[in-house]
C-alpha cells in the first residue's frame, strides 16, 4: 500500500497521543511511505514548541528529531512541482482548508496514494472531497 501522511498524523510516531498506535499499524503495512516536503519542518516546529513549553526534556527532544530525519530517509519525499501548486489552488477553491494542508493533499493526490492520513477534519474532508481515500487519525468528535 502506498501511505502518504500530513506533518500532524506523522508527528504522532515521536508524540504518544491518541491515533498513534494506529500510524504504527499502517507503517506496518505500507509497502512505500511518502512525505511531502513541508513535513519534517512542520514537525520540528512542533517539538520546539513543546520543548518551550516544557512538555518535552532537551533529550527527549534530540531523540525525536533523530529518529524522524531516520525515518525521512526511507521515504519518498514529494516535492512542491508546479503540478502540485495547481492541485492546491484548486483544492484552496473548493475547501476551507489552510495552504499547508492543501500542499500535503495535492501531494498525495500527484503521488497516487492509495491512503492518505491526517488528523486535520478538514483536510479529511478536502481529501475525501478529491477522491482520495483517507483516515483519520485525530481526536475523537473533534
Amino acid at each position: 500500500m502506498r501511505l502518504s501522511v500530513d506533518s500532524s498524523s506523522f508527528a504522532k510516531r515521536y508524540i504518544q497521543e491518541v491515533g498513534s498506535h494506529k500510524l504504527d499499524d499502517l507503517l506496518q503495512h505500507a509497502s512505500e511511505l511518502a512525505l511531502c516536503i513541508i513535513s519534517v519542518p512542520e514537525i520540528v516546529s512542533g517539538l520546539n514548541r513543546r520543548l518551550r513549553e516544557h512538555a518535552l526534556t532537551d533529550r527527549n527532544y534530540r531523540e525525536a528529531k533523530r529518529q524522524l530525519l531516520d525515518d525521512v530517509r526511507d521515504a519518498t519525499v514529494l516535492q512542491v512541482t508546479p503540478a502540485v501548486i495547481s492541485r492546491s489552488v484548486k483544492l484552496l477553491e473548493s475547501n476551507v482548508l489552510r495552504a499547508m494542508d492543501a500542499l500535503h493533499v495535492a501531494c498525495a493526490l500527484e503521488w497516487k496514494a492509495d491512503l492518505f492520513i491526517t488528523s486535520d477534519r478538514r483536510q479529511l474532508n478536502a481529501a475525501i472531497n478529491s477522491g482520495l481515500r483517507s483516515e483519520y487519525l485525530g481526536q475523537p468528535n473533534a
